[in-house]
């Protein structure tokens, strides 16, 4: 278990206002289900497709079209709550939410209101210092996405891409737990790295994969805890919802406008609307989108096409039995196996990828090494190179054999920098290059001895200041492995030097 403490927000000072104020976040997150096919037909869910190919008679809204439901878009829904220790509902139902816009050729959304497929959960985020937020899931519902308006392809006219029409989203819905910019950008973040663990959403927010629609309003201090001890609302602002955000730094952005804003009106004697807003990076504000719905303004009622959805607990129980290892378990685990520092076990585990490549990359060998070579060098080099681990032309095995070579002695530090960048750009087995460029360290002590000896004869003067002044010896060893090439151990050099001098 990570040691943890769990931290107390503070009370924020929005610069201009009059008073302290408290932010209230809560967070809609819609998840696009990791599926080959859509919540209700077979059409493949393909992303870059031409528009309207992936477009089954369903997703279309052809008259006698029935959906049936993917039992695998179920799967991944329960294979997420179990991620999230939610609690699964072996009973859950589907209705229609209608609403009328181009893009959704049924009129009407089929979600699930009233009996969702999985109840209340939990994310623990990480926040620094060793501190970290609990934030509570309140429910994930199944329900099918809409398509694509376009309206910049023609002066005169709209087009519409169904591609997208009937593809399943999870709306993973969180409490109002969330207290500020930062905050909420690092529950995003956990959230979206728990389910690329669990395969079920890439988490892709630039392909539409993943955006969040955020709440937001202010309180004064203390009235936050009054809401916790009551769950009443009453104690908070009244919140606008900031739509379809995509982007972990607009979302912090969004947050810090719509809070000065609320506060504006507030202490300017006004009273907060509730609604529904939209976030102008450019301008920086948000603007009214339209008043916020209510649930009867969508007249919900249960789907009569698709009966109560009934799962079993032992097919739960099976999909419980077979999750991968979560971030915060590997987390653990590396931090335990390999001797790594917190920061380096969250770094490697922060992309499922980059902890399968350090684990293979670390296997048999020194795990702190192995660490500071993935994350520096590795890192370092594909982050420069504009590359993911995927593209990395160093294998975790050609890795792993540098880190050998260093652990032997075979050759230091500064070499195996070098060895690293000739694999990087041409490849090979990185012993064979060692020895075929004559790249192994030298660790003969009478040949670096003799380097030595050689170095003080010639600078008698700088051995009368170094005697004076021991720190000076650094140049002698800056000598020597000048004079070997970089080749010569530098432990050994450093010891030749110093025995030598004060002799």
């Amino acid at each position: 278990m990570l040691d943890l403490t769990y931290d107390t927000p503070k009370v924020r000072t929005i610069a201009g206002a009059k008073h302290d104020w408290e932010l209230v976040i809560g967070m809609e997150v819609h998840a696009q289900v990791l599926s080959n096919a859509k919540l209700f037909s077979a059409a493949s869910t393909k992303f870059g497709a031409e528009p309207n190919s992936n477009v089954s008679f369903v997703d279309a809204a052809m008259p006698g079209m029935l959906p049936t439901l993917n039992e695998f878009c179920v799967e991944q829904a329960v294979r997420t709550g179990l991620g999230l220790k939610a609690q699964i509902n072996l009973e859950s139902a589907f209705d229609r939410k209608n609403y009328f816009y181009p893009d959704l050729p049924q009129g009407y959304q089929i979600s699930q209101l009233y009996h969702p497929i999985v109840g209340e959960g939990e994310v623990l985020v990480e926040m620094g210092d060793n501190t970290a937020r609990l934030v509570r899931v309140e429910r994930i519902h199944l329900e099918q996405d809409a398509g694509k308006s376009i309206h910049d392809m023609d002066p005169n006219m709209s087009f519409v891409d169904l591609n997208r029409t009937g593809v399943a989203l999870m709306e993973i819905v969180s409490k109002p737990d969330i207290r500020g910019p930062e905050e909420a950008a690092a529950y995003l973040t956990k959230l979206r790295q728990i389910l690329r663990y669990l395969g079920t959403c890439n988490g892709d927010m630039q392909s539409g994969a993943m955006r969040a629609d955020v709440n937001v309003s202010i309180c004064l201090p203390g009235q936050y805890e009054k809401y916790q001890a009551t769950q009443d609302f009453g104690h908070l602002g009244t919140r606008c919802e900031i739509k379809n955000m995509n982007s972990m730094r607009f979302i912090q952005q969004a947050i810090e406008v719509e809070a000065k804003r609320q506060i504006a009106i507030v202490e300017g004697g006004g009273e907060v609307t509730q609604e529904t807003r939209l976030f102008d990076p450019d301008k920086m504000e948000t603007r009214s989108m339209r008043s916020k719905e209510e649930a009867h303004d969508y007249r919900y009622f249960p789907d009569p096409d698709l009966l109560p959805l009934v799962i079993e607990q032992a097919w739960v129980d099976e999909i419980g039995a077979n999750l991968p290892e979560l971030p915060d378990a590997k987390k653990a685990r590396f931090i335990n196996d390999f001797g790594l520092s917190d920061y380096d076990a969250s770094v490697l585990t922060a992309d499922l990828d980059s902890a399968r490549y350090f684990e293979e990359t670390a296997k048999g060998r020194d795990g702190k090494m192995a660490a500071n070579w993935v994350i520096n060098e590795l890192f370092g080099r594909l982050k420069k190179d504009e590359k993911t681990i995927n593209d990395s032309p160093v294998t975790p095995a050609q890795l792993g054999r540098v880190v050998d070579l260093i652990a032997s002695d075979a050759i230091s530090g500064k070499i195996a920098k070098d060895l690293f960048e000739i694999i990087y750009t041409e490849g090979g087995d990185p012993a064979v290059i060692v020895e075929e460029r004559g790249m192994k360290q030298v660790t003969d002590t009478g040949a670096i001895e003799a380097a030595v000896d050689e170095i003080i004869a010639a600078n008698p003067d700088q051995v009368a200041k170094a005697r004076e002044n021991p720190k000076l010896a650094g140049w002698f060893v800056g000598q020597t492995m000048k004079a070997t090439g970089g080749k010569a151990n530098p432990k050994a050099v450093n010891q030749i030097v110093a025995k030598k001098l004060n002799g």
